[in-house]
């Protein structure tokens, strides 16, 4: 008798003592129809599983399995006309009992359709049918995933012996799930070059749920705000091209570049992003997303997929792949090595090193671990999905045994971010400054400017950067489809001396960058600085934590930590939106110092702007609900436009001319909505949530916000105001004085917000007598 581990990877975490059955005597399963099928899409499928030499034995079961990240439309029995209507049979009449649950199998495949032999067998032969978005009595069918793959499987696993001991069967039914046509284009320059340094526009449609899409087939005028060399007057994307790259472009002159794609009809199609043209700069910025997984772990897609889609379709700088360490083989850990030496290209795109040390909330949390150089040893959580024991003395099971265990190495060459994803990072239990430089306020779990809270009441000197935590192979440009991910993902803007491993690891110690919510409207040019009165001494290194060369400044830029005796600061900002700006707010600290609109009150109009926003709780079960309705009494709507609802279920509809209802949650972003109103000041506006009930009248409703705060924890909270009618400002500059403490650190840093929803924080610069 022997012990053996059936592969987690293969999705069952299933020990079978004993010798498992030979996989050519479990059976088979076919599925039809099968081949390329678009991604969101309805369909309907038969899955027949046909009995091998063992049959199945009364009570005994089938699994049909899905990965974490999918989020087809899950199985129904009871309701014939809706979505996911499925239906289940033995060939043989035997009585079957089956039920769905998101978590019916091991991670990945956790999404379980789970069919047990309850009276009867099954015998050599004999078949299950499955018929998926089953369309006889109404049921639009299943909706497929709404992310690409070029594998979808329905994973089939088998106990034929009613042991509890599921085998995965040898071959598995898989389709392929390919974009959509786009709904939208999406035009990509970088943020800041130097006067006649070559930059390349790169351009691409998305389908509805944000996949690059190729079948595009359109024409567009290109028309730049200032002169560009080597620009064509018109750029087109044929079907089969997932995206068109202008390269070797350059400007001359100094300014502020974007450019339009202009349709046939004379519509903007889109607007690239700002691009800052300057004489000289010593830092460039340097867009990434240094957070996801591939199938391999929890996410979709191969690893060289996802490095590619980084690099080629979100048109990103820098990458990395971060696996849970708990599902990391040996074997995957050394592909992803291979994988970061073959797409690090110094100049070109940048592949860094690294894994998301995955520890439970309790030892501490997840941490996201980085190095400068392939053939790092990788300390793990637990190797909890992982048959391979061999190498489990080098498992650190508590941050601040990793913590430990890098310094007593030597490895100060390693940078760490903390972050939330399910298990959330608990950075007042365990935090090291010399290796943890910065927080992760937002990815695509939501906004967690808490974490950052929680550094500045520790006394923390961290950066702030925003990624992904992608798990659907779209790294940079990571929608939420239809899953529990309720925010876009985030993307980090690096100011580093060069387009290098070295460059960006240099800026991340130094805390020099700043994050955005990303989405299309996640490119904006931010320059932040601070100017002193008197000489201070500036550092990189935190000099809290030991003995570290500081130099004379009497000026500093986000992320720097400033020793100033004596004198006052300061503050500068310098910002290129891509769209228009609704506020900037200054803080010290948690301290709100002052919010800036870019507008004047008398130039407020008949838009009215209702956002909502926070979470519930900083684990996995965060999402607020707010589903909801606005009545206007005494007036009525003329347009309205929603902002964040980025899930395409999630939907905002007008009712007659004075009611609007939607479908909507937060996971610690925003979203909500602009309604522009017949009268400015006339009547009413009453609005209905499951949090939060309010009736405002309009002529109240001014320049601040309103805020009906059911619960102050995790800024769960709706707030009203009022906008210009039509908002032309991107762009602002301005100087403050910032008073400053004369104990402790000055943590001042700025938090921009766009109409679009767009969210950016800059790293702090902590200034201390």
């Amino acid at each position: 008798m022997t012990t053996v581990n059936i592969p987690n990877s293969d999705g069952t975490g299933c020990v079978v003592i004993g010798t498992p059955i030979p996989p050519e005597d479990l059976g088979t399963a076919v599925l039809t129809p099968d081949g390329a099928f678009e991604a969101g899409s309805y369909q309907s499928f038969t899955l027949v599983y046909t009995a091998g030499k063992f049959g199945i034995d009364d009570s005994g079961a089938l699994r049909i399995s899905f990965r974490f990240a999918a989020d087809q439309t899950p199985p129904q029995f009871d309701d014939p006309a809706a979505p996911g209507y499925t239906t289940v049979e033995a060939s043989n009449n035997a009585v079957l009992e089956y039920r769905f649950s998101p978590k019916g199998n091991t991670r990945p495949w956790d999404k379980t359709l789970e069919i047990k032999v309850v009276n009867g067998y099954l015998t050599e032969g004999d078949t299950i049918t499955v018929r998926f978005g089953v369309t006889d009595g109404g049921s639009p069918g299943m909706r497929l995933q709404t992310f690409c793959e070029d594998s979808f499987e329905f994973k089939v696993l088998v106990d034929p012996i009613a042991t509890y001991t599921f085998q995965p069967l040898p071959v598995q039914p898989a389709i392929k799930l390919v974009p959509g046509v786009p709904e939208r284009y999406v035009a990509t320059l970088p943020t800041l070059r130097r006067a006649g340094q070559p930059f390349a526009l790169k351009i691409k449609g998305e389908d509805k749920w944000g996949n690059p899409s190729d079948r595009c087939d359109a024409r567009f005028t290109l028309r730049p705000s200032m002169p560009v060399e080597g620009l064509t007057e018109q750029v087109v994307l044929a079907p089969g091209a997932f995206a068109a790259v202008l390269e070797d472009l350059q400007v001359f002159a100094t300014g502020e570049l974007t450019i339009d794609l202009v349709a046939p009809d004379g519509s903007v199609a889109a607007t690239s992003n700002p691009l800052r043209i300057v004489e000289d700069a010593p830092l460039l910025h340097l867009w990434g997303d240094l957070h996801g997984q591939s199938e391999e772990t929890i996410g979709t897609g191969s690893a060289r997929a996802y490095f590619a889609f980084a690099r080629d379709r979100a048109f990103v700088d820098v990458a990395a792949h971060q696996g849970n360490d708990f599902q990391i083989t040996n074997a995957f850990y050394a592909e992803l090595d291979r994988l970061c030496a073959a797409f690090n290209e110094d100049g070109k795109f940048v592949a860094i090193p690294g894994y998301e040390w995955s520890g439970n909330t309790s030892m501490g949390g997840d941490r996201n671990v980085y190095f400068p150089n392939e053939g790092r040893q990788i300390r793990r959580s637990s190797h909890a999905l992982i048959p391979d024991e061999s190498d489990v003395e080098t498992d650190v099971n508590t941050t601040a045994e990793l913590f430990d265990a890098l310094a007593k190495a030597g490895e100060w060459d390693v940078v760490m971010y903390a972050h939330c994803g399910g298990r959330y990072a608990d950075i007042k239990l365990a935090h090291d400054g010399r290796f943890e430089k910065s927080v992760e306020v937002h990815s695509s779990w939501g906004t967690f400017e808490w974490i950052l809270h929680d550094a500045i009441e520790m006394g923390y000197r961290v950066g702030v950067v925003c990624n992904s935590d992608g798990h659907k192979g779209r790294p940079g440009a990571s929608y939420p489809g239809s899953s529990m991910f309720g925010a876009i993902g985030g993307l980090t803007c690096f100011l580093a001396e060069e387009l290098t491993r070295e460059g960006i690891l240099d800026a991340i110690r130094k805390r020099h960058h700043y994050g955005t919510t990303g989405g299309p409207g996640g490119r904006m040019v931010i320059d932040v600085s601070a100017d002193f009165d008197a000489e201070g001494t500036l550092y990189h290194d935190d000099p809290a934590l030991g003995p570290v060369e500081g130099r004379p400044a009497r000026s500093a830029i986000m992320g720097d930590i400033v020793h100033l005796p004596q004198g006052g600061m300061t503050l500068n900002v310098d910002i290129h939106a891509a769209a228009p700006i609704e506020r900037l707010d200054i803080f010290n600290g948690k301290e709100l110092i002052e919010t800036i609109r870019p507008y004047a009150p008398e130039e407020l109009g008949n838009r009215i702007r209702v956002i909502w926003q926070g979470a519930e709780y900083r684990g996995r079960f965060r999402q607020v609900i707010w589903d909801g309705t606005a009545r206007l009494s005494g007036n009525s709507i003329a347009a309205t436009r929603p902002i964040n609802f980025f899930n395409r279920d999630k939907t905002l509809e007008q009712r007659g001319d004075s009611e609007l209802a939607w479908k909507a949650l937060t996971t610690g972003n925003l979203g909500g909505f602009d309604m522009w109103v017949t009268d400015p000041q006339g009547g009413r506006l009453a609005i209905e949530t499951p949090l939060v009930s309010c009736d405002v009248p309009l002529s109240e409703i001014g320049y601040d916000d309103t805020v009906f705060d059911r619960s102050a924890a995790l800024e769960r909270k709706l707030r009203v105001f009022r906008l210009p009618a039509d908002n032309p400002h991107r762009s602002l500059t301005l100087s403050r004085h910032i008073p400053l403490k004369d104990q402790g650190d000055n943590i001042i840093y700025i938090r921009l917000t766009q109409e679009d929803g767009t969210l950016a924080w800059t790293s702090p610069i902590y200034v201390y007598r």
